[in-house]
């Protein structure tokens, strides 16, 4: 009886870049893991799920970054940052802030999968407000929302917590949003629901 090999699914993306694009030597490296008749999966969030051998997954893992790609835990983590297309330039619509943002937050462990989203000016292509966190830029601070749902028909826009912070500020917000919500969420509560229970006041008072 053949015994099967166990896989694991990771979540890549190419990073924050202008856009959700992918090169050619990244998609030759994610191929080289993929079996003739097996899929790739696209998914909503800017990220691509492959599932691996777990023999090989350090070997893949090493190999993806060399090529430029990004690897995320698939799971109750926080999922990467979604983001626009920084048209109108990287410094202007602050894709250093959310490269850095990232950084921090992707791949922590949460109750429920977690999706923040960044957007570079007020047009909101990257769609900061229907996300369970939001941010978005505005002239040169940054708008903190929470709790978006963009599916069901009680669909409905986040929660404005703060405006106009400052990239230290908005790290600092973000990573207490996120502690908080992990300390304070049941399992598998969603963000909406947890800011519903607890009150947005009182989420606003544990985040000063």
């Amino acid at each position: 009886m053949e015994v099967t090999e166990k896989t694991i699914k990771l979540a890549v993306n190419g990073g924050i870049n202008f856009g959700a694009k992918l090169n050619a030597k990244q998609l030759i490296v994610l191929a080289k893991y993929l079996e003739e008749d097996q899929e790739l999966e696209l998914t909503t969030f800017q990220q691509l799920y492959i599932e691996i051998p777990e023999s090989r997954k350090d070997e893949a893992i090493a190999e993806f970054k060399q090529a430029g790609l990004s690897c995320y835990p698939v799971g109750n983590f926080v999922k990467s940052l979604r983001t626009c297309n920084f048209c109108k330039g990287a410094e202007e619509e602050g894709m250093p802030v959310a490269i850095e943002l990232n950084k921090r937050i992707a791949g922590k462990p949460v109750p429920f999968t977690l999706k923040p989203a960044y957007t570079g000016c007020p047009v909101g292509c990257g769609e900061p407000l229907i996300n369970d966190i939001g941010i978005m830029k505005v002239k040169d601070g940054y708008n903190l929302y929470a709790g978006g749902k963009s599916k069901g028909q009680d669909a409905a826009a986040g929660t404005l917590l703060f405006e106009q912070l400052t990239p230290d500020e908005l790290y600092q917000k973000v990573d207490r949003l996120i502690e908080i919500y992990s300390e304070q969420g049941k399992k598998r509560e969603q963000m909406h629901k947890f800011i519903n229970r607890i009150g947005k006041d009182e989420l606003v008072g544990l985040l000063k």
